[in-house]
């Protein structure tokens, strides 16, 4: 309780925070959440720290001046991955004002709705002359604001569509529904018989209701490429002639040298000129072993330094640096991506003009016929106001909702309001290896033919140190129930590994040429125990849960399977072999994926990307559709259409199949509106169309497209 209260203490003092957010991509439950939020509150220099799951992200109150990096460095010792995000480039993403708004004006219209059709029910059942025209002008009163309100979004949208010169599902609408208060004031202020004041509201309530449902079908929309620039560095140590400073990453200028300590990312692309170390790649490259850092080599910004400081020279900054040029590849995908034209859309180039020219015929016709303005024109309103595409307003998002509903109780999470027409057409799959097909974490494979001494001696070595194989070792012997040697004077030697003394002779455990040992083709630390023979522990990247059953499903299925990966041959072609995958490819740059793909399009095919890293958010973008899991980090989940929530790979197959069943539905959504329109337009062209047939009419067609959309459940 000491503690609770001393947080609380610390949370109401002060006002001047520093706010730091951190992504976790391997938090996956509440246990992960307790864990890194007890963790950091007990940290004395912490004053808050909150954690959202869906987006894996912390954020995290600090007293002024804490390093983000010590904050991150915090996290990784609870046993967690971490990176910093720049909180001033992710300022822009504002809650969900979109769905607010659409819900407000739903519950407008809905309000509205209900209360001017307790008034029409009192003019259907009888009521004439001045008590008609006083229900009718309340209706009015309560049907105009209501309209000028809710009704926005489609006017905003029609208005748009007519200066561009073309056409969409918004400008019916909006005639129509102008149309119909036009002709009921008319009508009214003549003390005419009937006026269509509940036709209006009704017909925005069911619209806005088929527009909530869409954007509910929708996480909210960030850009992948912001993602992106939000994981560079804001911070840097610039060595100067007095000492290193701490300054701004917008600061930095091409020949400056940066101090990058153990643990913290490359804000820059650089040149080592002192210090050797080991880089984890992963991020930008999926390499799952670390490589050695020494003066002379190349670093890229997003690489993170493990073992031993490093001075790099820069030699690109700013948008010039590796990780902007992967966001300038995202930004290029999505703006591709968002070319393509949804089933409602093209139905809408169909449905729009033809409904306008039957409007103007059944005018121009009656106008004719019986030579009066106001029948003709109350004709005209029928029409539009009987054929308004309620049914095709929900014919998509009706089914993109109930599929959603499907694939969530199989783990997976619907992102993109088009993604389900996408997945339905891929013929071609194209996995990425770390951390999609595999688990991304090595793991000790030979723990057996050890003998029980060197295990001893390697677990001591390997806990004092943050090596990801060390890590590896550790758990593996933990769990064996080893317990560690004696061993004094471990140090850790950046670059190489760490060493000891036990029982008089020096003890190694590292890589093969530091101990004297050739180098082998699999993953592998050595040990070498005083001028003995070095022992190798051999590591491999374990295959994630429901892999082989994945991609066996898939080729069944007679799509086309790919593996295109930034590790090394040896470990791609293992793993293809293992998976039984014909066309892979090793060594791949983030480019060279997203080209790939770029590529089978041109060629016809439709690509369904999986990935999980930085190196896969121009692929995952550029693809038809996208998929990565969720413990992917924020700029792959955002790049992509659906998120994968649990560890396994199986639901895959079933999303391509529910994708498949709901265009299905859709279609036959559309049918249904069409059948409709078909026995309804005469009705109204005749004249028979009432505003209580209209709206009996527009309410049967659209439960009919809601209730088909069931079935995809």
């Amino acid at each position: 309780m000491a503690s609770v209260a001393a947080q609380h203490a610390r949370r109401q003092a002060g006002d001047q925070d520093e706010t730091i957010l951190v992504s976790l991509p391997t938090i996956h439950c509440a246990a992960c959440i307790n864990t890194v939020e007890q963790g950091l509150l007990a940290l004395p220099h912490v004053k808050d720290a909150r954690v959202n799951l869906t987006r894996k992200r912390a954020t995290v109150h600090a007293d002024p001046g804490t390093d983000p990096a010590d904050i991150v460095a915090d996290v990784e010792r609870l046993g967690y991955e971490a990176h910093l995000l720049d909180s001033a480039t992710l300022s822009g993403d504002a809650a969900d004002r979109a769905g607010r708004d659409l819900l407000m004006r739903l519950a407008v219209a809905g309000f509205a709705s209900m209360n001017v059709m307790l008034l029409s029910v009192a003019v259907w059942s009888g009521a004439e002359g001045a008590t008609r025209d006083l229900f009718h002008w309340i209706s009015a009163a309560i049907v105009m604001p209501a309209v000028a309100f809710s009704a926005l979004p489609f006017f905003r949208n029609a208005w748009t569509a007519l200066r561009a010169g073309h056409l969409n599902m918004d400008v019916p609408i909006s005639l129509a529904i102008l149309l119909a208060l036009v002709t009921s004031l008319w009508e009214t202020s003549l003390s005419g018989e009937h006026a269509y004041f509940d036709a209006a509201i009704a017909l925005t309530f069911f619209l806005l209701t088929g527009r909530y449902l869409d954007h509910r079908t929708r996480s909210v929309a960030r850009s992948a490429a912001r993602e992106l620039a939000a994981l560079e560095v804001p911070k840097a140590w610039r060595v100067g002639a007095d000492g290193d400073e701490k300054v701004d990453v917008a600061t930095l200028s091409v020949g400056d040298m940066i101090r990058v300590h153990p643990g913290a990312r490359m804000p820059v692309d650089g040149e080592i000129t002192d210090g050797t170390s080991e880089l984890d790649r992963s991020l930008l490259t999926g390499e799952t072993v670390p490589v050695y850092a020494e003066p002379g080599r190349a670093v890229s910004a997003g690489e993170v330094n493990l073992t031993g400081p490093l001075v790099i020279r820069a030699t690109a900054v700013g948008r010039d640096t590796s990780l902007h040029r992967m966001a300038d590849l995202v930004a290029i995908a999505e703006s591709g991506r968002s070319r393509y034209t949804s089933l409602a859309d093209k139905a809408a180039k169909l449905y729009a003009p033809g409904v306008h020219i039957l409007s103007a015929l059944a005018f121009v016709g009656w106008l004719l016929y019986s030579g009066d303005l106001r029948v003709a024109l109350n004709i005209a309103a029928a029409v539009l106001i009987i054929t308004c595409p309620c049914a095709l307003g929900l014919a998509v998002p009706a089914v993109t909702t109930a599929a959603s509903g499907r694939l969530f109780r199989h783990g997976l999470l619907i992102k993109n309001a088009t993604a389900l027409e996408r997945l339905a057409q891929v013929d071609t799959v194209m996995f990425d290896k770390t951390g999609t097909l595999t688990a991304g974490t090595p793991v000790l494979t030979n723990l057996e033919a050890i003998p029980p001494r060197d295990l001893q001696i390697a677990l001591a070595l390997a806990e004092g140190s943050a090596h990801p194989l060390s890590k590896a070792l550790t758990q593996a012997a933990r769990d064996a129930g080893v317990a560690p040697a004696d061993i004094s004077g471990i140090t850790e030697v950046p670059g190489h590994g760490t060493e000891g003394v036990w029982q008089g002779q020096k003890v190694q455990l590292g890589r093969a040429a530091w101990v004297g040992a050739e180098p082998s083709d699999q993953t592998a630390a050595w040990l070498r125990i005083g001028d003995g023979a070095p022992q190798s522990f051999l590591f491999t990247d374990r295959l994630r849960d429901g892999a082989a059953e994945t991609v066996a499903a898939l080729k069944e299925s007679g799509l086309r399977v790919i593996l295109m990966s930034g590790d090394s041959p040896k470990a791609v072609q293992s793993l293809a072999e293992t998976l039984g995958i014909d066309d892979w490819t090793a060594e791949a740059l983030p480019a060279d994926k997203a080209d790939r793909i770029n590529a089978l399009s041109d060629q016809g095919a439709k690509v369904l990307m999986v990935g999980d890293g930085l190196n896969d958010t121009a692929a995952l973008t550029a693809a038809h559709a996208s998929i990565s899991p969720a413990s992917a980090l924020d700029a792959a989940r955002v790049a992509s259409d659906i998120v994968l929530l649990g560890s396994s790979l199986s639901p895959l197959p079933e999303a391509i199949r529910t994708a498949g069943r709901s265009v299905r539905r859709i279609r036959e959504n559309f049918t249904i509106a069409t059948w409709y329109n078909i026995i309804a337009v005469p009705l109204a062209v005749a004249g028979l169309c009432s505003p209580l047939i209209a709206a009996l009419a527009m309410s049967a067609s659209s439960i009919t497209v809601s209730l088909n959309a069931l079935r995809v459940r």
